[in-house]
């Protein structure tokens, strides 16, 4: 019997699509889905605060395990009452297990069975990260859903034996962070679906955590610099796999074609720093990708970044004003976030709508053409498309 931490239910699915509408209930915090989540990596959002968050309708954030466990520590974190309570965030958190590290941090790292031993891009010391303590370091964090810790390889990775390797150790080490959780009636351990690019090693992979007493599933491995061909085909086959009736989260993917694609593929969560790294180089989300303000071109231009946008800064700012701040004045990057992360609680607020009205498909054709205006679309998004029977060419 699962514990009863997380409770998923199915509000209502596209008629069409493996599109999907639900309602996570967390310790903290009801969350409806398809979400977003924006990443705080050291308990922090750059450039905001978190009730700038709530006002911004984000009902779950990252924090990061390895960062956190390192500074401030878990001696801190514990005498805080947790991560909640230390970044005075009442809504539900996340933390990854400080595997993708091994991929960032890749020089400071050496991976064994036992785990991982990186040197502290701080102050060089050895630490030893194994299953064990990154459970025991995420439930002194205390967030809502935590992560595994999974051997991770770069997506792009060519080497068959070692993805192998990568895959089964992720399987053998999830049996270890399940026996070391501490506290399963308060937090979720997520298992991670890996295999990269390789069909029979991401659906075995999946098989396997499916046997697991887990109340959802993330899909990792991609969003790691393979092509678009190569990425949707494994999403589509993971979800196609794991539980219809639990979450499904795939990590790191945040582009908003990226999201609309893989919200019809049936995904129910997402993650990434793109809203708010995009922001420090002084780059807008709009519907049609993106607006780089340092280009001479909105010197003069007095309208909001989005017309129809009602975030805060599209109601008191003009492209102008920020054409001359941005990647100058911090508080450029701050009110580029708070734009970027009101367009993408928008967009997926829109999706949720769309799925439940049973006009998601008509959505998606809309959301596509005015993405790509030219109707020149990627081969990638009208195949992914159409395997979920929505077929974009058509009028």
């Amino acid at each position: 019997m699962s514990s009863k931490a997380l409770t998923f239910h199915v509000k209502a699915e596209c008629n069409v699509s493996k599109a999907r509408v639900g309602l996570m209930k967390l310790p903290h915090y009801e969350v409806k889905t398809p979400v977003f989540m924006p990443v705080g990596t050291q308990g922090t959002m750059k450039g905001l605060l978190p009730d700038q968050l709530e006002s911004l309708d984000c009902e779950i954030i990252l924090g990061n395990t390895y960062h956190l466990g390192n500074r401030p520590g878990t001696d801190v974190l514990t005498k805080a009452g947790g991560l909640h309570k230390f970044m005075g965030w009442n809504r539900a958190l996340l933390t990854d297990s400080g595997g993708f590290q091994m991929v960032s941090l890749l020089k400071l790292a050496e991976i064994t069975e036992e785990g991982v031993k990186f040197k502290s891009p701080y102050d060089n010391s050895e630490i030893m990260l194994t299953p064990e303590k990154s459970i025991e370091i995420q439930n002194c964090i205390g967030a809502d859903i935590i992560m595994q810790l999974d051997d991770v390889v770069q997506t792009t990775f060519q080497d068959y034996d070692r993805i192998k390797e990568a895959t089964e150790r992720t399987s053998r080490w999830l049996d270890r962070c399940l026996k070391a959780h501490k506290r399963p009636t308060e937090q979720n351990i997520f298992p991670i679906v890996q295999g990269l690019l390789n069909k029979e090693l991401r659906t075995q992979s999946a098989k396997d955590h499916m046997s697991k007493d887990v109340n959802g599933f993330a899909i990792g491995g991609l969003s790691g610099g393979e092509s678009k061909d190569d990425f949707w085909p494994m999403v589509s086959l993971s979800t196609g796999i794991l539980d219809k009736n639990k979450p499904r989260y795939l990590m790191g993917v945040g582009v908003a074609i990226d999201l609309v694609i893989c919200v019809a593929l049936g995904v129910d969560m997402f993650d990434c720093v793109f809203p708010t790294r995009t922001a420090r180089f002084g780059c807008a989300l709009v519907s049609k990708g993106q607006l780089n303000l340092k280009q001479k071109q909105y010197e003069a231009d007095l309208n909001p970044i989005d017309k129809d946008c009602v975030c805060s800064t599209c109601k008191n700012y003009t492209r102008a004003y920020l054409h001359g701040i941005v990647t100058v004045e911090t508080v450029a990057c701050h009110l580029l976030s708070v734009h970027n992360i009101a367009y993408q609680m928008g967009l997926m607020k829109s999706m949720r709508s769309h799925i439940e009205n049973g006009t998601f498909p008509e959505f998606v054709k809309n959301f596509v053409s005015e993405y790509y205006p030219d109707g020149n679309y990627p081969s990638w998004v009208v195949n992914s498309l159409s395997t979920v029977g929505i077929n974009i060419l058509q009028k």
